[in-house]
């Protein structure tokens, strides 16, 4: 498979089922320092408001990287998955003593589980691959319906602007070249959707969400993925403080390659 095929793909659920035949989830936030930034950004967040006995869904849970790690601190974790290869991906990593209510299935039914089910809802993937506005408001009204009241909601998606700057870190014609409209700046929506802010913030409002943070989730961690996977693991963890210390500032919350946001019911 590669992108030419994968474009001709007309049924979206099956497109984003080959997505993951391309582009390895599993490793994608372990595999370095940099690369977990964004992963150690996400549970910091998600801390500050898990509750002893308090059940998750992690909706588009990829390679598990998330439900597991929840699941070993002895949280009551259901999991649904897309993708072929992260079902796969994430099964290999499963132990009898992880205690995951796993599921192949779409985000856009969650009919097996019930209202007001769960403290804290993770919905990250699959706002990485809805490309028509209907669809997302259904992923977000099956997410709201899920969560309980008072529960919390944590989206994610790809920030639009600053791929630019990460792309051309890879590729020095990117301006020139790159899969982009040349006077609006927006990314062309494959095989991943991307969001400004201001677009993912209009999205959760007209949702019925109301905002508790916005979070660069990565900042620049893959623009300076070489230097900071040089660094000592005191520096690292003091580079996390400083990452910390700025993730949440307004200025700089479109520069990042991950938006993180979290909300609950209006």
């Amino acid at each position: 498979m590669d992108f030419e095929q994968l474009a001709k793909i007309e049924n979206e659920s099956e497109r984003v089922n080959r997505t993951y035949d391309i582009f390895n989830e599993d490793a994608r936030l372990n595999h370095s320092k940099a690369a977990r930034v964004e992963f150690l950004t996400t549970v910091h967040y998600i801390e500050k408001y898990l509750k002893d006995g308090d059940k998750i869904l992690d909706i588009g849970a990829g390679a598990g990287e998330y439900s597991l790690y929840f699941a070993r601190k002895g949280y009551e974790v259901s999991a649904l998955e897309l993708a072929d290869a992260n079902i796969a991906a994430f099964k290999k990593k499963l132990t009898p003593e992880d205690k995951i209510d796993l599921v192949q299935g779409n985000a856009l039914d969650l009919s097996r589980y019930a209202d007001k089910s769960f403290d804290i809802v993770l919905l990250f993937g699959p706002l990485y691959h809805l490309k028509n506005d209907a669809d997302k408001q259904k992923c977000i009204s099956e997410a709201k319906r899920v969560c309980k009241d008072g529960g919390k909601i944590f989206f994610s998606f790809i920030s639009n602007d600053f791929v630019f700057l990460t792309e051309f870190g890879y590729d020095v014609n990117y301006f020139s070249n790159g899969d982009y409209d040349k006077e609006t700046f927006k990314l062309n929506d494959f095989p991943f959707v991307f969001h400004t802010v201001g677009a993912a913030r209009k999205l959760l409002a007209d949702g019925g969400i109301n905002i508790l943070h916005e979070v660069a989730s990565d900042g620049a961690s893959e623009l300076l993925a070489a230097r900071i996977n040089e660094m000592s693991d005191e520096d690292y963890t003091q580079y996390l403080r400083y990452h910390f210390y700025i993730c949440e500032k307004p200025e700089l919350l479109g520069m990042t390659n991950h938006l993180l946001f979290m909300g609950e019911k209006k």
